[in-house]
């Protein structure tokens, strides 16, 4: 089907610049972790990422596992892509990723050379590009030393397979190293993409710093915390939710949901409703009040929560009073 985007389309997305880089990023990005693998329906997806993009969300975030089954997102994307972007293709940042297990053996899997290029090779043959705008490495790999990892990246960029490279789940002290061997090798890290939500606040322990010190970018992902921090589970675990289908990928575990958790989550929600939003809008509002931010990456499963969550641009400042109460409700 013909696709034309939205005329309108950049008139009230916000975009922060990536780290020391040119690059300007949607405040909030699209990620492909869920819902656009064989197991979902295509059309559903196609749906997702026109309505996004024609609200201005220009950064699709997809990874070589992604699925179910593993590669199947960057293929149903790549047939997307194909059918409906690629007028659109220089208006878009497409990034992929690899450092989980791809395909049996030693070489399926964490961060040797021999992995990373194979698996950027198999990205870019699924999604039809000539290269990516950004390609991270997953997770860490105490296997291989950094200086294979980073300089593999480095090779990539050298190729013109990847625009920049990036770095992901790295603690703050591999980070700075990961960041250091990069700079070092001329590719700088424009980069790295943690998991940071309300209840999972692990990034401010320093990472941030390092980030800032180093210019290099943040883009959290699961900013709501599997769907907690969403109106999901206001009224306990519903049929259907992750939590309650085990589709494994991620989701959230059932006894992750405790009935303190559940307070906290009611808790919030109040506040959210005091600020007008809901408690969705309100936990990708608090994550992007920090100025060290680039984007958040939100999962969707249906067109209207893209728009549900762009609303959180209409109010991301938060009082004091405001912020110590999130505090003592996390506590």
């Amino acid at each position: 089907m013909q696709y034309l985007a939205n005329e309108q389309r950049y008139a009230s997305m916000e975009y922060r610049r990536c780290g020391n880089s040119g690059l300007k990023l949607p405040a909030i990005s699209l990620g492909l972790w869920h819902n656009f693998g064989h197991i979902d329906k295509l059309e559903n997806a196609r749906n997702i990422l026109c309505t996004a993009f024609d609200k201005g969300i220009t950064h699709f975030d997809l990874a070589n596992n992604y699925g179910p089954p593993p590669g199947s997102a960057e293929e149903n994307f790549g047939k997307i892509l194909k059918d409906n972007f690629l007028p659109y293709r220089d208006e878009l940042i497409i990034s992929s990723k690899a450092g989980w297990g791809m395909w049996p053996g030693p070489y399926g899997d964490w961060g040797s050379k021999k992995y990373l290029v194979a698996s950027l090779d198999q990205s870019l043959k699924r999604m039809g590009l000539d290269y990516v705008d950004i390609f991270y490495h997953h997770r860490p790999d105490p296997g291989t030393p950094l200086e294979e990892t980073m300089g593999t990246l480095d090779l990539m960029v050298r190729q013109g397979k990847a625009l920049y490279v990036g770095i992901s789940s790295y603690q703050p002290e591999e980070a700075a190293k990961a960041i250091a061997i990069l700079k070092q090798l001329g590719t700088p890290c424009l980069i790295h993409q943690p998991k940071y939500s309300m209840f999972e606040r692990w990034v401010e322990d320093g990472l941030l710093d390092v980030l800032e010190e180093n210019k290099v970018g943040c883009i959290p992902f699961s900013p709501l915390a599997q769907g907690l921090l969403s109106n999901k589970y206001l009224q306990g675990i519903p049929a259907g939710s992750r939590a309650a289908s085990h589709r494994g990928n991620g989701a959230i575990e059932e006894d992750a949901i405790s009935p303190a958790t559940l307070n906290k989550v009611l808790a919030l929600n109040k506040l959210a409703e005091e600020r007008g939003q809901n408690l969705a809008q309100m936990a990708l509002a608090w994550i992007l009040k920090d100025p060290r931010i680039s984007s958040v990456l939100i999962g969707v499963s249906k067109p209207e929560q893209v728009l549900d969550s762009i609303r959180c641009l209409e109010n991301y400042s938060f009082t004091s009073e405001e912020l110590d109460r999130i505090n003592a409700i996390l506590k």
